[in-house]
């Protein structure tokens, strides 16, 4: 899925320790992390992959983002085949990318309920909980975020989209406002349209939170160097 960063994210994952790759199983949803329990109110950055994909697949992202971080990288609970997850089905018909509601309910409980208890299992606080998705990832992480806010500090939604369920129900509130966003999406992108990362900022705009987006040019559906400098800089300032 990530095939313009694929290189470079199996040049860092053939590096990495033996723990990286050891699945974890104690919380609601298995992940990978490459975290420090002793040291309390370290920032947590969770991962959250897409359609089809599994928890390694975004964890090499952790190599260029701050150090000193605790990372995480969750995997969706419905299987396709061998190593292949979703979170939602999606809807057909229709020209945008949309999800079936009760599996988004379900996923979501399940996330919100892994991210409360990794919260507590690492020894910080929400404020300092960031999420990281992508595609169908992304669109969990509106769904989660958006919907209780004071779960975490922010969330990055990189080439995904705020789904019609979600903007319908979510209402202003103060602790939306107080949420950090990044959004980032490629100009290219065919799987799921450039124009859902301007409409997603718009509608943050209009319930009073204040998102950072990002357009990449020449990009499709993937992510590249550009947004990974990006995103680092973004959890740097979100986190101080």
């Amino acid at each position: 899925m990530l095939k313009f960063f694929a290189a470079l994210l199996f040049a860092v994952a053939t590096m990495a320790q033996a723990q990286d790759n050891t699945l974890h199983t104690d919380l609601p949803l298995d992940y990978l992390a490459q975290a420090n329990v002793e040291t309390p109110d370290r920032p947590l950055v969770i991962f959250i992959h897409g359609y089809g994909s599994n928890a390694a697949d975004l964890f090499g992202l952790k190599e260029h983002l701050p150090a000193g971080y605790n990372y995480l990288s969750v995997q969706a609970p419905v299987e396709l085949q061998a190593d292949s997850y979703k979170w939602f089905t999606q809807k057909k018909g229709g020209t945008d990318y949309d999800g079936v509601t009760e599996d988004l309910k379900s996923s979501g409980k399940r996330l919100t309920d892994f991210i409360t208890q990794a919260t507590e299992k690492f020894r910080t606080q929400p404020g300092k909980v960031f999420l990281v998705g992508f595609s169908q990832g992304a669109m969990m992480s509106y769904e989660v975020a958006l919907r209780q806010p004071t779960l975490v500090g922010g969330f990055a939604a990189l080439s995904g989209r705020l789904l019609p369920v979600v903007k319908s129900e979510v209402k202003a509130s103060d602790d939306l406002k107080a949420l950090k966003v990044f959004i980032g999406h490629g100009v290219q992108d065919r799987q799921v349209a450039y124009a859902s990362g301007p409409q997603a900022e718009a509608t943050l705009k209009s319930l009073g939170l204040a998102p950072q987006f990002h357009g990449y040019e020449g990009l499709g559906h993937s992510i590249n160097e550009a947004e990974v400098v990006d995103l680092a800089n973004w959890l740097q300032q979100s986190s101080r």
